[in-house]
């Protein structure tokens, strides 16, 4: 092990048995936990779910440590972050990843880990076992996570369960696709089985996005791409209003719970929210959210997607790990963070006769790099499917006059902790200066 001190920080080089560096890890000392506190880690401290959880498990007194890939993440700036850890690209290198996060486990007596993205989650998941007999993961059973990755086992759940969804055929081939489309209107969306696949002999994870067919010969194209390496769902194009309802269950027994409403999303088609509002739980789209995860017995944080259009909702997908649109819920004042915390640090019970669900309506929050990428899309009027319905420049700058509003919030700019917005402000403002450039 070789270290090298600067003035505030620690760099530690871990080192093969060939004397090559295995990982690349920086700890910084920023404040002092209170006496008799939990270690927590929470991973991709750069991302406003992260931070949002990081600004929370502070304000409760626990000790912090930021991880993340990039030594310049914005959550390492938090007030909140007493450690900062730099560890491997998981998705480059996942197992170099496992070793560093498994020695920093050790190093620091981490009591909890919060794995955010599925990135970092899929190479834990490989070596669970090892993790668990160092300190708890808050993660939910293996297989029930599993079941929500693969899209084809979590629509089948749901056709058990009579929770409704889009009209859809699983194909593995560009003629497979072509055949089955004929059953569709055009467009049709097209939707790998898996979001992230883990390539343990390749040591990597390739990452696989939605997208949109509009006749035959786009179908056949895109498929080419999965052909060998990914099943493919079809799906009908179900136009409405995305909803997300979001819980905390303990072996499928809800704790708490919250929805939130799409305003807008990239791409237009849809994607990730950019600012959202928080609404009341609706009864039956919150049935469906908890069918679906108490058959599970999930214990955790998910959420539940749904759009809702002329036909009533219908299920797009479980998202099984730390939502991006966390940040609005803690706004509401439902503490989403907090109380995952407490329920893998705290001993087992049983939980509370109803769940928590009291929070604020009507609290809008934004990701201000996404909503500002939705304003510049909006104001060029450049749209890449011609069934989606552009939104006028007016409601581009109108959003953007809305930036100051003080009654809208956002997911990392905050003036109680503003070092992280500050450093995302800063990447945003280098990030369309070169996009300036290129053009």
């Amino acid at each position: 092990m070789i270290e090298t001190a600067t003035e505030n920080t620690t760099e530690t080089v871990a080192e093969t048995p060939g004397g090559a560096p295995a990982a690349h890890m920086v700890e910084a000392q920023m404040s002092q936990a209170k006496p008799g506190g939990h270690t927590i880690l929470v991973t991709d401290a750069g991302r406003g779910s992260a931070i949002s959880i990081i600004r929370s498990l502070g304000r409760r007194g626990w000790m912090v440590i930021a991880a993340d890939a990039d030594p310049h993440s914005p959550g390492f700036r938090s007030r909140y972050a007493h450690r900062r850890f730099v560890y491997p690209q998981p998705e480059a290198e996942p197992q170099a990843f496992a070793e560093a996060l498994l020695r920093q486990i050790a190093e620091q007596a981490i009591d909890l880990v919060i794995p955010v993205t599925d990135n970092v989650i899929l190479p834990i998941l490989s070596r669970r076992a090892e993790f668990e007999r160092r300190c708890k993961l808050a993660l939910p059973e293996t297989g029930a996570l599993l079941a929500t990755m693969d899209k084809n086992k979590t629509l089948a759940l749901a056709e058990q369960l009579g929770v409704p969804i889009p009209a859809t055929r699983w194909v593995h081939t560009a003629q497979e696709a072509v055949e089955a489309a004929q059953a569709f209107a055009w467009p049709v969306v097209v939707k790998p089985q898996l979001s992230r696949l883990y390539q343990e002999q390749a040591g990597g994870i390739a990452a696989f996005k939605v997208s949109y067919a509009t006749d035959a010969r786009d179908l056949a194209a895109q498929m080419r791409r999965y052909e060998g390496v990914c099943p493919v769902l079809l799906q009908e194009y179900h136009r409405g209003v995305g909803y997300g309802v979001e819980l905390l269950l303990d072996r499928g027994q809800p704790l708490a719970a919250f929805q939130h409403k799409r305003l807008r999303e990239v791409p237009l088609t849809g994607g990730v929210s950019t600012f959202r509002e928080g609404v009341p739980l609706d009864p039956q789209m919150y049935d469906y959210a908890r069918r679906l995860l108490g058959h599970l017995r999930w214990t955790g944080l998910a959420m539940v997607e749904f759009k809702v259009g002329e036909a009533g909702p219908k299920l797009m997908e479980i998202n099984g790990r730390v939502w991006g649109s966390l940040p609005l819920a803690v706004h509401s004042g439902m503490d989403f963070p907090r109380r995952l915390a407490e329920l893998y640090l705290a001993e087992p019970s049983s939980p509370p006769a109803a769940p928590a669900m009291e929070y604020a309506a009507g609290v809008c929050s934004r990701n201000l790099e996404l909503d500002i990428g939705w304003m510049l899309t909006v104001l060029v009027g450049k749209q890449r499917y011609p069934f989606v319905e552009m939104p006028p420049r007016r409601e581009a700058l109108k959003a953007f006059l809305n930036l100051f509003n003080p009654r809208h919030r956002f997911d990392i700019v905050s003036l109680h902790d503003p070092r992280p917005g500050l450093a995302e402000i800063a990447k945003i403002a280098r990030k369309l200066y070169r996009k300036a450039n290129e053009n």
